[in-house]
């Protein structure tokens, strides 16, 4: 018999099934309402479909900017669990005691990536003072929000690091979430974009120009925590799965990095 803390929660070994992943607790509960960055879709779909597959329970997943979800569930938004794509939104709700103590944790890393439509073929080196303007030309450049929604944020400062933010703030095009800005550069609607690893690996339209280096932004960390409203039971088991080995299979196939902590 063995147990794993998780979440704050203590689960002994028999919750456990296949590839140590928790099985859900007992009884016909709702399903547990997750908010999810946007960025987190592909490879969160694919985590919820597998916890039905093990478990036969579903979870019921909102998508959308970090910091807009963050003030739903400040206004009384009926979340179990948050997925933010950054520290700061998850902080917020911290601060204000939205989350459940000792709940919190750092779970996945990302890279930020410059993206092209599949069918355009742009030389681009990604450095210091690199003419991303003039290769846009007329052309858009589809970040999400530069002050609020965290790809954003990564991306003004990534932009600023380089010395360029100046010429191609007058190009972004800003959507209200990354999957948003994905979408403009998969339509051919703007010439470039700047988006996450892996939404650049969901999306077959579109094509890495390259990568932005890791030292031109703050490192870009997901936290995970249960809300503090929470009365699901079902809650705590599907975010330990989260961190098994079934899940962690499918987020690093996706490119998402895993944190120890």
């Amino acid at each position: 018999m063995f147990g794993l803390a998780i979440a704050g929660v203590v689960f002994p070994g028999d919750l456990f099934g296949a590839e140590g992943a928790p099985t859900a607790a007992p009884g016909s509960e709702p399903a547990p309402v997750v908010f999810a960055a946007a960025s987190m879709k592909t490879a969160l779909d694919a985590a919820a479909a597998a916890w039905k597959a093990d478990t036969g329970k579903t979870v019921s997943i909102a998508y959308a900017s970090s910091a807009t979800l963050a003030k739903q569930i400040e206004q009384g938004a009926p979340a179990d669990i948050f997925i933010s794509a950054d520290l700061k939104w998850m902080d917020y709700l911290e601060k204000s005691k939205l989350i459940r103590a000792g709940t919190r944790r750092n779970l996945f890393g990302n890279k930020l990536v410059l993206i092209e439509p599949s069918d355009a073929d742009v030389k681009l080196e990604i450095a210091k003072g690199f003419d991303l303007a003039g290769a846009a030309g007329d052309g858009k450049i589809a970040v999400c929000a530069i002050d609020s929604c965290p790809g954003g944020i990564y991306a003004k400062e990534a932009l600023e690091s380089l010395g360029v933010f100046a010429g191609v703030e007058p190009k972004l095009a800003q959507a209200d979430n990354v999957r948003n800005a994905l979408t403009l550069v998969s339509r051919g609607e703007a010439k470039f974009g700047i988006v996450y690893a892996t939404d650049a690996k969901a999306d077959p339209k579109v094509k890495v120009v390259g990568t932005f280096p890791a030292s031109s932004h703050s490192k870009i960390v997901y936290p995970v925590a249960l809300v503090a409203a929470s009365a699901n039971p079902d809650a705590a088991f599907f975010l330990a799965y989260l961190t098994s080995q079934a899940a962690t299979k499918i987020f690093t196939g996706q490119g998402f990095e895993i944190l120890s902590k």
